[in-house]
């Protein structure tokens, strides 16, 4: 029979993550597997998603593609993983606990610091800037946090109104910026943990008549379309689908006997209207990476 994989991600709200099982669903296709997904219905939910990895044990599957929904509360639930023997690949989140055949993903602070870098030359290094952050828990936006202030520190001419989390929502998002709209008469930045948020940014940057240059990461489609309409500046296609593809991949190919990098990092790169229109298409018409493109070797 199929190998079957259990495929985790952190909710149905982001785009970024029904890219993710997308891509997992195609390298699961190509190579002969089945694919059972894990999504808590409630976003990022740390009981829901302890609750699934005992559900996907008790279906016994061949390997696991795991993404935390936080930092440290996932960690019993990767161990119970370890002991029941499903070999499991750790993808997008980084986590410290627990064995994993491999990590897949990008390197978050540093993307962080250069679309930060990016939106402080564009205003001319100097002012002040808001920064929207996920979920605090979550590794991204932690490392993301991390690389936004570090650029900060490195930018004299910047600084930081305020910093609030908006938990990669994007309705959150829009009532968070409404918030710091009425609270700041001047802004000159905004940066955003992921597009989601800068699209609900948008919303609220649009309800109040302003206009304030903004970023986000994982060029997501409707990022790429506000690029094209001059409402965001540029993302970053930190792609969760290409990462969730290599990382179901290499689940299977652990299967296989194969042996693995200890990691695997995609590079990421800046979109905006000089050349976003590698991106500007949906995912269904994006290709994922081949093996061979991300692992050399």
């Amino acid at each position: 029979m199929a190998p079957l994989i259990a495929v985790f991600t952190k909710n149905r709200t982001n785009p970024a993550y029904a890219a993710a099982r997308l891509g997992a669903d195609r390298v699961a296709a190509r190579l002969g597997a089945r694919v059972a997904h894990y999504v808590p219905d409630k976003p990022d939910d740390v009981a829901e998603q302890r609750a699934l990895v005992d559900r996907a044990i008790a279906r016994r599957p061949d390997a696991a593609v795991f993404v935390p929904v936080h930092a440290t509360a996932m960690s019993d639930s990767v161990r119970k993983l370890n002991a029941a023997g499903i070999p499991t690949v750790n993808y997008l989140n980084r986590l410290a606990e627990g064995r994993f055949v491999t990590y897949v993903g990008s390197d978050d602070y540093r993307l962080a610091r250069d679309i930060a870098a990016y939106l402080f030359q564009r205003i001319g290094g100097k002012g002040g800037i808001v920064i929207l952050e996920g979920v605090p828990g979550a590794v991204t936006s932690q490392e993301r946090l991390r690389g936004f202030r570090d650029a900060v520190r490195d930018s004299p001419g910047i600084r930081i109104a305020a910093s609030r989390a908006a938990d990669y929502q994007q309705e959150t998002a829009r009532r968070v910026t409404a918030e710091l709209l009425a609270q700041f008469p001047r802004l000159d930045g905004i940066l955003c943990a992921n597009d989601v948020m800068a699209l609900g940014a948008i919303e609220a940057l649009e309800a109040a008549g302003r206009s304030i240059p903004l970023v986000g990461v994982n060029a997501i489609p409707e990022a790429i379309a506000a690029i094209k309409s001059g409402r965001l500046l540029a993302t970053v296609d930190f792609d969760a689908m290409a990462i969730s593809s290599v990382a179901t991949e290499a689940a299977i190919r652990h299967l296989r006997g194969e042996r693995l990098p200890a990691e695997v990092i995609l590079p990421v790169s800046i979109v905006d209207a000089t050349n976003y229109q590698a991106w500007d298409r949906p995912f269904e018409e994006r290709e994922c990476p081949g093996w061979e493109d991300v692992v050399k070797g």
